[in-house]
């Protein structure tokens, strides 16, 4: 999507709040003017590995000694706001307000609490004290605030300040658009969002979906689709299918991005989250996407926006609970649950991860992405007849056109191949490439199995060459070209790549296995036995490392002599 103005030059005015924020704060505590070290110590470690529970628990333990240190008291309303507790987070929060600490982080929790009790006076008085978050934050507040106070005129001319201010005019025009249309000033909103010139509203996914919204309450549902199929193309997001098939039937949909000043401020939140995701870091983003979840618990792209940043964070449970925040009935249900299929498989939680793709494919047995996640986390179970039939019911599902079937057919292949079905898994690898010709992954695969099972190897040569030629600092890719040369007999043309391929994936046990047979089929025994050596250090599969342990006490040629291979044409190595 296009964005007129550059989020670095955003982040630039946000980041500058939070600097001088933490300028005006009393030095950070140490190890060593903190009376309860460990506490502490255990603190800022968990925080690091962004463990928000244990570094709240130690933060909370720590300050019981040291009662007024604001980097204890910030580390445990971070900590709390992590974890969606704003309960926890504000009486923390109220405690560096009235040390006189100025806190980023703790102010907008306040803020986010007074709009929780529709407080916009607080609110504007707090901002009125300077007690904000950041110069776009608090714009935008401020105007949301005047609205929940039913000043319009004021709001509006609010939302012109934020307009007027250099680099924000995108977001404030936006927001302005927003806040007329939840006023039922539609014609307004239209011309605002509609608006192509310079310094016209960033093209975000929801500012298209509040003008297909603004346009079918102005009883134009033909335009509303046309937006949407300008912006978002055929896409089959379950969330613009149901916009458009409620347009396609007439329907007049509701104006339901914000229909009040609190929802306002969490689009604020919402919209400043979105724009630091691809700039900062994730424990920061979190931060503004925590509270706009905290104040629309309905926005799902709230909730998918934390979910997916503790899922970056490696915060999976609390990533799995955010996903499972969107109600059933949302539109967006189903990309929720395969977010949270996604992070409970990263878990490691197989079983719930099996359970809740086992429920979503009954209740949506007509979505192909569906069926595919089903079979991915059915292959992760180690059910791959079960995969195979999911990848089947994908593939009968998705159009001939659509992109995504040539990686359900490769999937799918693996899946055969890992089974013996070789017939089968080679006309689906042919099937991938004839929908996606250059593909690298499954050049290489259907190369080297076909180098594997010594056939073809003429062909399987170009597809790996092409493979090579396509991403040539892929270890795995390169180590096949080495080996179907080993395979063609071309010994010497297989050290360059097999050595290349050795250095990129230095741990593996089946790369290092390649090298130390190509170095004894060109007569350096030691270094062969060496390579061996160490590919049993890697902890190989055991049928390889049985193998490993036979080259090692008799030697390749007499192992391949009683699997009824050639041997290779040994030289003996030189005395040194």
């Amino acid at each position: 999507m296009k964005r007129l103005i550059s989020t670095g030059a955003i982040l630039a005015t946000l980041i500058a709040a939070g600097a001088a924020a933490q300028d005006a704060q009393a030095p950070a505590a140490t190890g060593t003017d903190t009376p309860d070290a460990g506490a502490y110590l255990a603190a800022r470690n968990a925080a690091s590995r962004s463990d928000y529970a244990a570094a709240g628990k130690w933060y909370d333990a720590a300050r019981v000694a040291d009662t007024d240190n604001p980097a204890l008291l910030e580390g445990s309303v971070i900590a709390d706001l992590a974890m969606g507790n704003i309960d926890a987070a504000k009486p923390t929060a109220q405690a560096l307000r009235d040390g006189g600490f100025a806190s980023q982080v703790g102010n907008m929790v306040l803020i986010a609490d007074a709009a929780l009790r529709d407080d916009w006076t607080g609110i504007l008085a707090d901002l009125d004290a300077g007690q904000g978050v950041s110069p776009l934050f608090d714009g935008l507040t401020r105007a949301w605030a005047t609205v929940g106070l039913g000043n319009m005129t004021e709001a509006l001319t609010a939302f012109d300040a934020v307009i007027a201010t250099d680099g924000m005019a995108p977001y404030g025009r936006f927001h302005k658009a927003l806040a007329l249309a939840s006023v039922g000033d539609y014609e307004g909103a239209d011309a605002i969002l509609s608006d192509p010139g310079p310094g016209a509203t960033a093209f975000s996914p929801r500012a298209v979906i509040a003008r297909a919204q603004v346009l079918s309450q102005m009883g134009r549902n033909e335009d509303a689709t046309a937006a949407l199929e300008a912006a978002f193309g055929p896409s089959l997001d379950p969330a613009l299918a149901d916009l458009r098939k409620r347009l396609a039937a007439k329907e007049t949909l509701p104006f339901d991005i914000v229909t009040d000043p609190r929802d306002g401020v969490a689009e604020v939140a919402f919209m400043i989250a979105s724009l630091l995701a691809v700039e900062t870091r994730d424990d920061y983003t979190l931060q503004y996407a925590r509270v706009a979840q905290l104040l629309a618990p309905q926005n799902a792209d709230a909730a998918m926006l934390a979910a997916a940043l503790l899922q970056n964070l490696g915060q999976y449970e609390l990533a799995a609970a955010a996903f499972a925040q969107v109600p059933q009935d949302a539109p967006a249900f189903v990309n929720a649950e395969l977010g949270r299929i996604d992070t409970l498989r990263s878990s490691g939680d197989t079983a719930v991860a099996t359970e809740v793709a086992q429920s979503l494919a009954r209740s949506h047995p007509d979505l192909p992405y569906v069926q595919s996640k089903l079979g991915d986390v059915l292959r992760d179970a180690g059910d791959k007849t079960g995969a195979i039939a999911a990848y089947t019911a994908a593939l009968d599902l998705f159009p001939e056109s659509d992109p995504n079937r040539w990686l359900v057919l490769y999937t799918r292949g693996v899946i055969h191949h890992d089974l013996d079905q070789w017939s089968d898994a080679e006309a689906d690898f042919r099937a991938a490439l004839a929908l996606n010709p250059d593909q690298p992954q499954v050049l290489n695969y259907l190369g080297y199995s076909l180098v594997e099972r010594g056939e073809k190897l003429d062909e399987a040569l170009g597809m790996i060459e092409r493979a090579v030629a396509d991403q040539p600092d892929n270890g795995a890719i390169v180590d096949s070209l080495g080996w179907v040369y080993f395979q063609l007999g071309r010994y010497e043309d297989a050290i360059d790549p097999m050595e290349k391929a050795a250095s990129l994936e230095a741990t593996d046990a089946v790369v290092n296995d390649h090298l130390g047979d190509a170095y004894w089929a060109v007569g350096r025994q030691r270094e062969a036995r060496f390579q061996w050596q160490r590919s049993l250090s890697f902890d190989p599969e055991p049928e390889l490392a049985a193998r490993i342990r036979a080259k090692l006490a008799r030697g390749l040629d007499a192992v391949r002599a009683d699997e009824g291979l050639a041997p290779t044409r040994v030289a003996s190595e030189p005395a040194r």
